[in-house]
């Protein structure tokens, strides 16, 4: 059972940071997804290894959610003011949305996962996942307006 580390950790790792909102944190959560991957010996390959991978940081990060935050939060200062005030303004907008929907956005868009899998890691049809995309972009775009 092979796993190519590198092609996977960065996805993870912007998932993780997505929803834990510190790198150290991020970064502990993607190496302990791993860690549990690797011990796991009942994973059998069928082709779901990135789904799988997902399931583990998802669960790792909403346990590391529910605890108390161990991580001191870093301020953001770099950036142009431009870039500034446009990522600020994307981020309010996401803000609205509910978590459900932040997280399917970043899931297809950020980590460009296909459909199917966000179904199986989200444990929802692929059906639900396009019509969810759907109302998810059209609410940011009104927001965003």
């Amino acid at each position: 059972m092979s796993v190519d580390l590198e092609e996977h950790y960065d996805k993870l790792y912007r998932y993780c940071f997505m929803r834990l909102k510190h790198p150290q944190a991020a970064e502990d959560a993607v190496q302990e997804t791993f860690l549990r991957f690797l011990e796991n010996y009942s994973y059998r390959e069928m082709g779901k290894k990135l789904a799988y991978l997902y399931t583990i940081a998802r669960n790792l990060c909403i346990d590391q959610y529910r605890k108390k935050p161990e991580y001191p939060l870093k301020e953001e200062t770099e950036g142009r003011e431009e870039d500034l005030l446009e990522t600020l303004a994307l981020r309010q907008a996401l803000l609205k949305l509910n978590e459900e929907e932040r997280e399917l956005i970043f899931l297809r868009y950020v980590n460009e996962v296909a459909v199917n899998d966000i179904g199986k890691i989200l444990g929802i049809s692929r059906f639900s996942v396009r019509r969810r995309l759907l109302e998810a972009l059209k609410k940011l775009r009104s927001f965003m307006e």
